[in-house]
């Protein structure tokens, strides 16, 4: 589907300003519902098949307020299609990539103002949010957790995505069921692999590996990086990386200077701090691969203890993640010319502003764009 006019002609313009026209319209084959979300430029609604009643969310963006950002939407559409239901043209009954933890694009929509993505539908909340609901929560529990994220991720690295924006509030259960499956959302900040080196910074604040930072070139390594922070918090409750000030924060994952405190980390087994540091290793060459981790014995063995935290666990994610402060990203232009700010060197640098004041949310696909030069 060619998305937006393109600049080479006028000519080039109102010939797929004809073609959107011809193709078929949303209303003809879906009802659009209730609001379950907004984003900078775009909402999410549910929507229902007309034919089949079933139900599905329609991430709807606005064409007028992306101007001048349409690669970023490409890029998502692009990666979103690598992962969904594919049919081969000789065999119309197989599928390929896809993966049971990755929410799931279906088709896409186009008229004069607006971009419409047809999602599955997931309705059983975010990560954080089912945590603290429950009654009973172990290092089991977070290990299971854990090992669906990596399975899901290991599965893009194989297919050459780097997703480049993994935290908590991107992973949503699939349904409200005890036992529902974690899903991995939100690849507006996604790439490939063979569409160029990366070294563009971006990603949220306490989740963004010390490469990116450091500006320097960084592949797949960045999303184990982040797979280890979220790791961290799910067995205590709070960030190992936390500064009100940016510079401290920078200059703390720079270092990858991180604690297991005493008394939150007392009854937490040696394997998961073993898991941990094996995942937040400043060094990439030593930092396991998604596999290395699945191998663990903390995710495939029975290292995991069977102990509750919850107590401790809920306490500190509501204290420490208020959804007013854990929804919060950079905009990657806005990430670059604070590290230009800060001359980021082994000594770190001062620049006092709160990451609490850069709030451009990660969840619309263009709330952080590579803007660097030459950098894809």
């Amino acid at each position: 589907m060619p998305l937006f006019g393109k600049k080479d002609s006028g000519k080039k313009v109102r010939k797929d300003a004809k073609e959107i026209e011809k193709q078929p319209c949303i209303e003809d084959k879906y009802v659009i519902k209730e609001l379950l979300g907004t984003g900078a430029f775009s909402e999410v609604r549910l929507c229902e098949h007309r034919e089949t009643g079933q139900a599905f969310a329609v991430k709807i963006i606005d064409k007028k307020a992306l101007k001048g950002k349409e690669d970023s939407l490409e890029n998502e559409i692009r990666v979103l299609k690598r992962f969904s239901a594919k049919r081969q043209e000789n065999d119309p009954d197989k599928t390929w990539f896809t993966h049971p933890n990755i929410v799931q694009l279906f088709e896409t929509y186009e008229d004069k103002s607006k971009v419409y993505l047809i999602m599955e539908l997931v309705t059983g909340g975010e990560l954080f949010d089912r945590i603290v609901e429950k009654g009973s929560y172990t290092e089991k529990d977070a290990s299971y957790l854990i090992r669906q994220v990596l399975e899901a991720v290991d599965y893009m690295h194989e297919q050459g995505v780097v997703h480049r924006d993994l935290k908590p509030e991107n992973l949503l259960y699939y349904n409200p069921a005890e036992d529902s499956k974690i899903m991995i959302s939100d690849f507006g900040l996604s790439k490939m692999e063979d569409s160029g080196f990366m070294a563009t910074a971006c990603g949220t604040p306490g989740y963004v590996a010390p490469e990116v930072l450091a500006q320097k070139p960084y592949g797949k390594a960045v999303d184990v990086w982040s797979i280890g922070v979220i790791s961290y918090i799910l067995l205590c409750g709070y960030p190992p990386f936390y500064d009100e000030n940016d510079a401290n924060l920078f200059a703390q994952i720079l270092k990858g200077e991180f604690e297991f405190d005493s008394p939150y980390w007392d009854e937490i087994s040696e394997s998961a701090k073993d898991f941990i540091r094996n995942l937040m290793c400043v060094n990439v060459e030593k930092r396991f691969t998604c596999k290395q981790a699945l191998a663990h014995p903390w995710i495939s063995g029975n290292a995991a203890s069977s102990k509750n935290i919850h107590g401790t666990v809920s306490e500190q994610l509501k204290k420490n993640f208020a959804k007013s402060r854990w929804k919060q990203a950079y905009h990657a232009a806005t990430v670059i010319r604070q590290m230009q700010r800060m001359a980021l060197s082994s000594s770190g640098g001062a620049y006092g502003r709160s990451s609490s004041q850069l709030n451009a949310s990660a969840a619309d696909p263009t709330a952080a764009q590579d803007t660097a030069s030459g950098s894809k």
